[in-house]
């Protein structure tokens, strides 16, 4: 297990060409490029978490039923400074740097004081985004670095917190029917004020200021007031319908005073950052025709999430599906202590990822009777009317044991059937990837031995009419480091497998990335 996750991977910035079984589909052109942690050691110094490690970019190009694999570390001012010195030099989440123990005592002051409001890291390892014709490394900073995906060289770093006041922003960006990137952030304590930004990147400048970069016309579209000023929630992606944004305040907090001390009390921001489950889970509603949010209060019991899926609405309600924890046993499963040989044996989640479907109704009667379910669609979930006028919700429970949840995008804030998600039980890592039907409760699986698949991204085939008309791309890594891995490409309606393309190459397992279609790809020269 250390050696699918601790140990550090070689890059391979020229294409490797791969061998291919099967039968791929001629339709599918273009790259899977993906994102994650591929170096935990620099010099004698380790991360102490698997999430802090260093960005590594890899990506499969179909071309003509060819397939060529490439991988490079993301040159991040925090990868060159880490790499100059041969040592971790800047903090991550989990794991905090400290200066060299010869430096003198003023430069140890000096970092004190500037880890009191920290800066942050610039290694974005958690996903891709698009704005515009370019393409980002995302992390949850206020950092993102521009990529050129044909080669994985690492362009300018964009700094969010010029164009808008947030401290840390999501790396699960939504995209509306005009390519405009919708993404939500934390500012905190600014002007005395904590609160969650919802703002809008545009895909395109006005012709006159082609030069310009489409940041410069970054809108704030809402502000939701954090319920609290020092202990804001954590949160990693947020929900959308074609008319209204689901943001969840969740008891999964940061504690600003601690990570304000976590420096000089020798600790992890990871540390300051803790689950009250004797508190509520409030839903947040934001009307994007108005941008302002509805004024009924929403909630409930206590619950640490991640994964949005999906969220539309029917007859006046509200439907959102999330894969929700009752602890946050998950992040402490990946410090790089625990992923040791013994790691499936061992590492038990002492909460198992469920698949939550909340039915909110919007439009509810003000007269109901307090104690109502004031749900009227057919569904086990429940609303129902407080005393105070508040609502109190409890979901219907679609399965368990399904993590990094993909759809067809095209379907994404609309109803829809499916759902394609790595399959864990009481161990987070993944040994299968799973189709799931959200009407019918069916579930597929495609898992073979030693096998530990990654997120699947379902690509559409061109004029598909069907939901789950196209393939599911997953890259997987095998037990043994001496098997080599492969990219596994699946019909999405049966879950069969089409093909592999083969790598002899040492790949990592990943997080997050996207498909980008041939024709959306610029070519080098531009």
């Amino acid at each position: 297990m250390d050696t699918l996750y601790g140990r550090n991977k070689e890059e391979h910035p020229e294409p490797v060409k791969a061998e291919v079984q099967g039968q791929l589909p001629t339709w599918l052109q273009g790259m899977l490029l993906r994102n994650g942690p591929g170096m935990h050691t620099i010099g004698d110094s380790k991360y102490n978490h698997w999430f802090d490690g260093l960005a590594l970019l890899h990506s499969f190009t179909f071309k003509n039923g060819e397939v060529y694999y490439r991988s490079k570390y993301l040159r991040s001012d925090t990868y060159n400074c880490n790499i100059e010195a041969n040592r971790i030099m800047v903090s991550e989440f989990g794991t905090m740097a400290y200066p060299d123990p010869c430096k003198n005592i003023f430069a140890k002051a000096f970092s004190y004081l500037s880890h009191t409001i920290p800066e942050f890291t610039d290694n974005c390892l958690i996903n891709i985004m698009k704005a515009g014709d370019d393409f980002y490394a995302t992390g949850e900073t206020n950092f993102i670095r521009k990529i050129n995906p044909q080669t994985l060289e690492t362009l300018e770093k964009v700094d969010y917190n010029k164009y808008v006041a947030v401290n840390l922003a999501t790396s699960h960006p939504h995209y509306d029917s005009a390519g405009n990137v919708l993404n939500m952030g934390t500012s905190i304590v600014d002007k005395g004020k904590t609160k969650y930004l919802l703002f809008k990147i545009p895909s395109s400048v006005p012709q006159h200021e082609k030069k310009k970069s489409c940041f410069k016309h970054l809108e704030v579209v809402c502000s939701v007031p954090s319920r609290s000023l020092l202990h804001p929630s954590y949160y990693h992606s947020f929900g959308i319908t074609e008319n209204y944004i689901i943001f969840i305040e969740q008891p999964f907090r940061l504690d600003i005073l601690k990570m304000a001390t976590a420096y000089m009390r020798g600790v992890s921001w990871a540390s300051c950052l803790a689950f009250n489950k004797d508190d509520k889970t409030w839903f947040h509603f934001i009307d994007r025709r108005t941008k302002k949010e509805v004024s009924t209060k929403f909630y409930t019991d206590a619950l640490v999430f991640f994964h949005h899926i999906n969220a539309y609405e029917e007859d006046g309600h509200i439907i959102f599906d999330i894969i929700a924890y009752t602890d946050n046993s998950l992040y402490d499963m990946f410090y790089l202590k625990n992923l040791t040989k013994d790691f499936e044996e061992n590492a038990k989640l002492t909460s198992i990822p469920t698949c939550r479907r909340f039915v909110v109704p919007l439009q509810c009667d003000k007269d109901a009777v307090v104690d109502s379910n004031l749900v009227t669609l057919p569904s086990t979930a429940t609303a129902v009317k407080e005393k105070d006028g508040s609502i109190y919700c409890q979901p219907e429970i679609l399965c368990e044991g399904i993590e990094l949840p993909r759809i067809n995008y095209g379907y994404n804030g609309k109803k829809y059937k499916y759902v394609f998600a790595t399959r864990v039980q009481w161990c987070p890592v993944p040994t299968k990837i799973a189709k799931f039907n959200t009407q019918t409760k069916e579930m597929l699986q495609w898992g073979q031995d030693d096998c530990w698949p990654s997120e699947p991204v379902f690509v559409p085939r061109p004029d598909a009419k069907e939901e789950d008309d196209g393939v599911v791309l997953t890259c997987v890594v095998k037990t043994d480091p001496k098997d080599p891995p492969f990219l596994l490409v699946l019909d999405a309606k049966t879950f069969t497998e089409l093909g592999r393309a083969i790598v002899n190459v040492e790949m990592h397992m990943d997080l997050h990335g996207v498909f980008i279609p041939q024709q959306d790809m610029k070519t080098e020269t531009e």
